[in-house]
Protein backbone atom coordinates (compact mmCIF):
# COMPACT_ATOMS: atom_id res chain seq x y z
CA UNK A 1 0.00 0.00 0.00
CA UNK A 2 1.26 3.46 -0.83
CA UNK A 3 2.29 5.57 2.16
CA UNK A 4 -0.01 8.43 1.10
CA UNK A 5 -3.06 6.14 1.05
CA UNK A 6 -2.09 4.56 4.35
CA UNK A 7 -1.75 8.02 5.93
CA UNK A 8 -5.22 9.03 4.70
CA UNK A 9 -6.74 5.79 6.03
CA UNK A 10 -5.09 6.26 9.42
CA UNK A 11 -6.30 9.87 9.56
CA UNK A 12 -9.86 8.61 8.99
CA UNK A 13 -9.48 5.90 11.64
CA UNK A 14 -8.36 8.56 14.11
CA UNK A 15 -11.80 10.21 13.77
CA UNK A 16 -13.52 7.12 15.22
CA UNK A 17 -13.74 6.88 18.98
CA UNK A 18 -14.58 4.07 21.33
CA UNK A 19 -17.73 5.41 23.02
CA UNK A 20 -16.53 4.29 26.45
CA UNK A 21 -12.95 5.57 26.18
CA UNK A 22 -12.09 9.12 25.02
CA UNK A 23 -9.38 7.92 22.61
CA UNK A 24 -9.61 7.06 18.93
CA UNK A 25 -9.56 3.42 17.87
CA UNK A 26 -6.23 3.71 16.07
CA UNK A 27 -4.34 5.09 19.07
CA UNK A 28 -6.09 2.55 21.30
CA UNK A 29 -4.33 -0.13 19.25
CA UNK A 30 -7.54 -1.73 17.98
CA UNK A 31 -6.39 -1.77 14.34
CA UNK A 32 -4.12 -4.75 13.74
CA UNK A 33 -3.72 -4.60 9.96
CA UNK A 34 -4.64 -2.53 6.91
CA UNK A 35 -4.13 -3.97 3.44
CA UNK A 36 -5.29 -2.64 0.10
CA UNK A 37 -5.19 -3.97 -3.43
CA UNK A 38 -6.90 -2.37 -6.43
CA UNK A 39 -9.23 -0.30 -4.25
CA UNK A 40 -10.23 -3.23 -2.05
CA UNK A 41 -9.38 -2.53 1.59
CA UNK A 42 -9.17 -5.11 4.33
CA UNK A 43 -9.07 -3.98 7.94
CA UNK A 44 -8.22 -6.44 10.69
CA UNK A 45 -9.20 -5.13 14.09
CA UNK A 46 -10.12 -6.09 17.60
CA UNK A 47 -12.11 -4.64 20.47
CA UNK A 48 -11.09 -3.78 24.02
CA UNK A 49 -13.45 -6.56 25.14
CA UNK A 50 -15.05 -9.38 23.11
CA UNK A 51 -18.52 -8.59 24.45
CA UNK A 52 -18.41 -4.90 23.47
CA UNK A 53 -22.06 -3.79 23.14
CA UNK A 54 -21.28 -1.28 20.36
CA UNK A 55 -19.11 -3.57 18.22
CA UNK A 56 -21.52 -3.46 15.28
CA UNK A 57 -21.66 0.34 15.42
CA UNK A 58 -17.87 0.67 15.44
CA UNK A 59 -17.48 -1.77 12.53
CA UNK A 60 -20.16 0.07 10.51
CA UNK A 61 -18.50 3.43 11.26
CA UNK A 62 -15.10 2.11 10.14
CA UNK A 63 -16.53 0.78 6.89
CA UNK A 64 -18.34 4.06 6.17
CA UNK A 65 -15.26 6.17 6.87
CA UNK A 66 -12.92 3.92 4.87
CA UNK A 67 -15.20 4.16 1.82
CA UNK A 68 -14.91 7.96 2.01
CA UNK A 69 -11.15 7.75 1.34
CA UNK A 70 -10.28 8.42 -2.29
CA UNK A 71 -9.19 5.23 -4.01
CA UNK A 72 -11.14 2.85 -1.76
CA UNK A 73 -13.99 1.10 -3.58
CA UNK A 74 -14.67 -1.75 -1.17
CA UNK A 75 -13.97 -2.15 2.53
CA UNK A 76 -14.03 -5.37 4.52
CA UNK A 77 -13.69 -5.27 8.29
CA UNK A 78 -12.67 -8.43 10.16
CA UNK A 79 -12.95 -8.70 13.93
CA UNK A 80 -10.24 -10.84 15.48
CA UNK A 81 -9.44 -11.56 19.09
CA UNK A 82 -6.02 -13.12 18.70
CA UNK A 83 -3.87 -11.64 20.00
CA UNK A 84 -6.17 -10.30 22.68
CA UNK A 85 -6.07 -6.54 23.09
CA UNK A 86 -4.21 -5.15 26.09
CA UNK A 87 -3.11 -1.70 27.22
CA UNK A 88 0.41 -2.19 25.86
CA UNK A 89 -1.05 -1.88 22.34
CA UNK A 90 -1.99 1.76 22.93
CA UNK A 91 0.15 4.56 21.54
CA UNK A 92 2.03 6.89 23.87
CA UNK A 93 -0.53 9.59 22.97
CA UNK A 94 -3.42 7.38 24.10
CA UNK A 95 -1.69 6.49 27.35
CA UNK A 96 -0.99 10.16 28.01
CA UNK A 97 -4.63 11.09 27.23
CA UNK A 98 -5.84 8.48 29.72
CA UNK A 99 -3.37 9.56 32.41
CA UNK A 100 -1.35 6.36 32.23
CA UNK A 101 2.00 8.13 31.77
Amino acid sequence: MKKELEDRLIAQLKTIYDPEIPVNIYDLGLIYNLSEENGKLEVEMTLTAPGCPVADDIVADIKEKMLQVEGIKEAYISLVFDPPWNQDMMTEEAKLELGML
